[in-house]
């Protein structure tokens, strides 16, 4: 596994510049670029921070010079992972020369403010708020049909992952391993039919949720809870039958220990009706004036 201490020698490191050292603190930091990296350790564990053109020595840096944080950190080793990761996707952005432009239009999340030019016909937009990808009629056709959007336009938190997987050249290897990890919890069929393989439990969490919808659809979901003013420990719920949300739908309300909800799953917290009793007392939640079924 990679540490600080083999660092200083490492072939790849040197390729790609990468200058390690201890901050003044005692810290792991590394430069890339302009950019410096730092673990540093909190009450809640190690986290990635990060600080842009921070100038004079490694050695002579401090946890104040860094100014926001990028994740969790497992160990060094994971932090001598994400320096390396960080520093090939700088040298990729590079590589690709991608081209910032002033074009003001309106975008489905308002005025563009800046874009980036990916290539012929793939523009990317920010704006005040959100902002996503335009692509060309002709370049919307090359993305799969499955992930397509008819708009030719693609919101930057999930869809831009179907214009990567359609034009990898055009990304870093950084954002391609990215939007295959989101093409596979977000569209887990077409993920398994690109790699042929099957996703199993616990691979993918839109695959998860199907499988979670399929066995609870006629079971009692908890769609909101609130602790109880009224029972001490306990949390007031209101549940619904299945997954799906529709307007005049049946509700009851329950009341769970609030140890046992905090237990609850990814998906929702499912009610037991062999244990968990019907509830008409007295409600938390403002307002409640709905019928139990």
């Amino acid at each position: 596994m990679p540490t600080l201490t083999n660092q200083q020698n490492d072939p790849i490191a040197d390729a790609l510049g990468i200058e390690f050292a201890l901050s003044a603190e005692g810290f792991p930091v590394a430069r890339t670029r302009e950019l410096v990296l730092a673990m540093i350790t909190t009450p809640k564990g190690s986290l990635l921070a990060s600080t842009w053109r921070a100038t004079g020595s490694l050695s002579a840096i401090k946890r104040e010079d860094f100014y926001r944080h990028d994740g969790h950190l497992a160990d060094e080793a994971a932090f001598v992972a994400r320096v390396i990761e960080t520093a090939e996707h700088q040298r990729d952005l590079h590589d690709l020369g991608r081209v910032q432009a002033r074009i003001s239009c309106s975008t489905p999340w308002g005025m563009a403010q800046s874009a980036t030019i990916y290539g012929p016909g793939i523009v990317s937009y920010a704006t005040a708020g959100h902002g996503g990808f335009h692509l060309s009629p002709d370049r919307n056709i090359v993305v799969p049909s499955a992930l397509r959007n008819d708009t030719c336009w693609y919101e930057e938190d999930v869809e831009w992952s179907a214009i990567a997987h359609a034009f990898p050249e055009l990304f870093t290897g950084y954002e391609r391993r990215m939007a295959d990890e989101i093409i596979r919890h977000s569209w887990p069929e077409f993920w398994e039919r690109a790699h042929g393989r099957p996703l199993v439990a616990g691979e993918s969490r839109g695959k998860d949720r199907q499988a979670f919808e399929k066995i609870h659809a006629d079971h009692w979901i908890v769609m909101s809870a609130i602790f109880s003013e009224h029972h001490v420990g306990m949390t007031e719920v209101v549940a619904r039958r299945g997954t799906e949300r529709r307007i005049g739908d049946v509700e009851r309300r329950y009341l769970i220990d609030s140890s046992e909800y905090a237990g609850r799953g990814r998906f929702g917290f499912v009610i037991d009706e062999a244990r968990h009793q019907l509830y008409e007392g007295l409600s938390s939640f403002v307002g409640w004036s709905r019928s139990v079924a």
